[in-house]
């Protein structure tokens, strides 16, 4: 997936996220839910507008910071060896955000439901996404493992990010056992656990892989 086909999706999701929050606007109450507890019982609100919009504003954020990023990283020439899975990445993320926006919209319209288990599939859905990208990414300041070892020695990077790869698409559908058990406080720490893990190993393996080598 081109940059160009790429932008215009992620500018077409904000685009119904803002669509859609005009739709729903009439039909809040003056302070939407904004914070759901691990139970997935909301917990916290704030006034509608920003509960409803705030999403959008992220989003067109980080459409920004999608374009600019290649532009600034001194290895930018690296980014564009995989800009293909970089441009998968960021469109995944924008349907992740646009996912969430849209649960926050629909409880908030007297829908109510376990918000924790009904993020499940987005979340799993964002790490094997991750995993897939992971495995692809060349050496940059920007994106993917980045420890004193993965950014000094090209090697140490692919390795790393061979396995943090194949290490989230399990954390992914590790994650869908929360939708068998059913347990809210279990498929939150079904998310949470695996991620931290993953991030631990990462790092560790990194430097293991760096000693060896030097």
């Amino acid at each position: 997936m081109n940059t160009k086909t790429t932008t215009l999706l992620c500018f077409a999701i904000i685009g119904v996220a803002v669509i859609t929050g005009a739709f729903a606007y009439p039909y809040l109450p003056a302070e939407v839910a904004s914070h759901w507890n691990a139970r997935g019982v909301a917990d916290d609100y704030m006034p509608k507008f920003w509960g409803i919009f705030l999403m959008p504003i992220v989003m067109f954020v980080l459409l920004a910071v999608y374009r600019i990023v290649p532009a600034i990283d001194p290895l930018r020439k690296n980014i564009e060896s995989f800009r293909s899975y970089y441009n998968l990445f960021w469109l995944v993320l924008f349907l992740f955000f646009f996912a969430i926006f849209l649960l926050i919209v629909i409880w908030n319209l007297g829908y109510m439901f376990s918000f924790t288990l009904f993020i499940i599939p987005p979340i799993a859905a964002l790490f094997y996404a991750i995993g897939a990208v992971l495995e692809h990414t060349k050496r940059n300041w920007f994106m993917g493992i980045r420890t004193p070892w993965t950014l000094s020695d090209d090697t140490v990077w692919e390795k790393t990010h061979k396995l943090a790869g194949r290490l989230f698409k399990i954390g992914g559908l590790f994650a869908l056992t929360g939708l068998i058990i059913r347990d809210s406080a279990f498929a939150l720490g079904a998310i949470i656990v695996p991620a931290m893990a993953i991030a631990l190993i990462s790092v560790v393996y990194s430097y293991i892989v760096y000693r060896q080598k030097h």
